[in-house]
């Protein structure tokens, strides 16, 4: 079949999807989130506020939160006490803001348009584009994937006193995944207050540990709101860029906006879709505050008992505790390096046994609860990109095999001590897809044909655009950092091809960008916007 445009006969199959056409019913995508929606209370429309309504929308705020709390950013957390003490807080407290504020924009597109980031994406990118962009999210969620399973199989190790090896560590929390993930059966809100449990077990534990260690509370808040970083050198730096790139997670938007599909709102009505709009940001702000909290308990504890010892100080004190892992610090004076393992271990040493195993209580839960979301964001990013049209089983399947594999390999060829070479890497990996998630979310909240009166404004265009070139760039340093520490002239020659072809295919996601953002003279061939026209069956028709 042929199509006439703009004067040009293009193939049908070449055509470039066109965002803005109708939507059948026989195309909408098979939904791996559940049937069930949540409905909203009717209050009294006159009321500014209503607990009853916030409560109805709390949930996909708490389960988006879990990916700051992932073992990934508890390993960041206690790094950054260890080797910066307090100074680096508000580091952790503006990247926490930097996320809520993309997360917003991550839950208003699936409110107005009904239809998660994975989803859009292939509705408008072209097949090349979309597939690769599909690879990229997918690689952010093995490496995070990988994180979360080996936290949980490193507290497991903790728990069990060295009897459950790693790779059955792994293994548990890939067969226990499974189970917890069908807890949906018995109703969305059941799961939901699941998830909300395993955030009150980190809360208590890391708090614990907190209580135990009791930081000076002036150096907390000093470290908190005086955005100054006094000595601090090249390690505190990479540090610093570390934290940003733990807290913000690519698959997290494409997560969150899938996530907020669940409440039963009327897209045709503009005051429900603000309405909203507005819980979710409220209940977002709450779940990212309660997150924020958990991380500063970790680097605190850490600041306080740990900054600026060395090995010696800590081999001596495990030996004289009688802790069987004193030979994890060798006997000199160089500053002491903690991963999640080797935490547990020196708060084992000084605070004794019962501070060990909260913490490895309270890395399970973090580990259980964003290997969870983990797959639930694997779902929702297959199912947009690739259009899936199989069972729920076969899709959770498919996206936990994907992670399993890797996963294992690690968990049979590393030592659980000497795993901190491979957080980096993971790190780094999840760093490098930033852009893959916050170039397109920026793009499709900007277009007034697809998010009508909801739009993102000049302000937001503006704010948006340098937020996410600040983050890919402090990311895109934290990359060049450890590529520049490997010292391998082969490895050099690959980065520099593997960067040629990223940058291409990154400055292309901007060029549309900026298309959406308004900057009309780059559609040179006019193939980037279309005339507004109607995203769903019928056009909404939107109260006054």
């Amino acid at each position: 079949m042929k199509t006439e445009r703009d004067g040009d006969v293009l193939e049908e199959s070449q055509r470039e999807p066109d965002l803005y056409s109708p939507v059948s019913p026989q195309d909408q995508p098979v939904s791996t989130y559940f049937e069930e929606k949540v409905p909203i209370p009717d209050d009294d429309t006159a009321k500014m506020f209503s607990f009853r309504k916030l409560w109805a929308f709390t949930g996909p705020g708490f389960l988006m939160s879990i990916a700051y709390l992932d073992p990934g950013n508890i390993e960041s957390d206690l790094q950054s006490g260890a080797k910066a003490g307090f100074k680096l807080l508000w580091v952790l407290l503006a990247s926490t803001i930097i996320g809520l504020l993309l997360q917003r924009l991550a839950a208003r597109l699936g409110v107005v348009t009904g239809m998660h980031l994975a989803e859009v994406c292939n509705r408008h990118y072209p097949t090349v584009p979309r597939i690769i962009l599909w690879l990229m999210v997918e690689l952010a969620i093995i490496g995070s994937d990988m994180q979360e399973v080996i936290g949980c199989a490193i507290a497991l190790n903790l728990l069990s006193v060295g009897r459950i090896p790693l790779w059955a560590g792994v293994l548990i929390t890939i067969i226990d995944t499974f189970v917890f993930l069908f807890l949906d059966k018995y109703g969305l809100r059941k799961l939901e207050a699941f998830f909300g449990f395993l955030i009150t077990v980190m809360a208590l534990s890391f708090g614990y540990e907190y209580v135990r260690v009791a930081p000076d509370q002036g150096e907390v808040l000093k470290g908190m709101f005086l955005p100054y970083c006094q000595g601090c050198g090249p390690t505190q730096l990479e540090q610093a860029v570390g934290i940003v790139g733990a807290v913000i997670m690519p698959h997290n938007i494409y997560l969150h906006s899938a996530l907020v599909k669940s409440r039963d709102i009327d897209r045709g009505n503009k005051r429900e879709v603000k309405e909203a709009n507005k819980y979710y940001f409220i209940e977002s702000t709450i779940a990212l505050f309660v997150s924020f909290l958990i991380n500063v308990f970790v680097v605190s504890v850490f600041a306080e008992a740990f900054y600026g010892k060395t090995n010696m100080e800590v081999g001596q004190q495990c030996n004289e505790s009688g802790s069987p892992h004193s030979d994890l610090f060798p006997a000199n004076n160089e500053t002491l390096e903690v991963d999640i393992y080797k935490g547990g271990v020196v708060l084992g040493c000084f605070f004794g046994p019962a501070a060990l195993y909260i913490w490895a209580i309270g890395i399970l839960a973090a580990g259980q609860s964003s290997t969870m979301t983990g797959t639930y964001s694997g779902q929702f990013v297959m199912e947009g990109f690739l259009n899936l049209r199989w069972s729920r089983f076969a899709r959770v399947l498919l996206t936990r095999s994907i992670a399993i594999l890797p996963t294992l390999l690690v968990a049979v060829f590393q030592d659980v001590r000497h795993l901190t070479g491979m957080n980096d890497f993971l790190n780094v990996l999840q760093s490098m897809q930033l852009p893959f998630a916050l170039i397109p979310i920026l793009t499709f909240t900007s277009l007034t044909s697809l998010m009508n009166d909801f739009a993102n404004g000049l302000g937001w265009k503006i704010s948006g655009g340098v937020l996410i070139l600040v983050v890919c760039a402090i990311n895109m340093y934290f990359v060049v950092v450890y590529v520049t520490a490997l010292n391998s002239t082969i490895l050099y020659v690959f980065s520099a091809l593997l960067s040629i072809a990223y940058l291409s295919f990154v400055i292309y996601l901007v060029w549309r960008c900026l298309i959406a953002l308004g900057v009309s003279r780059l559609d040179f061939r006019g193939t980037v916007q279309h005339p507004p026209a109607v995203l769903f069956d019928e056009q909404p028709e939107f109260d006054s």
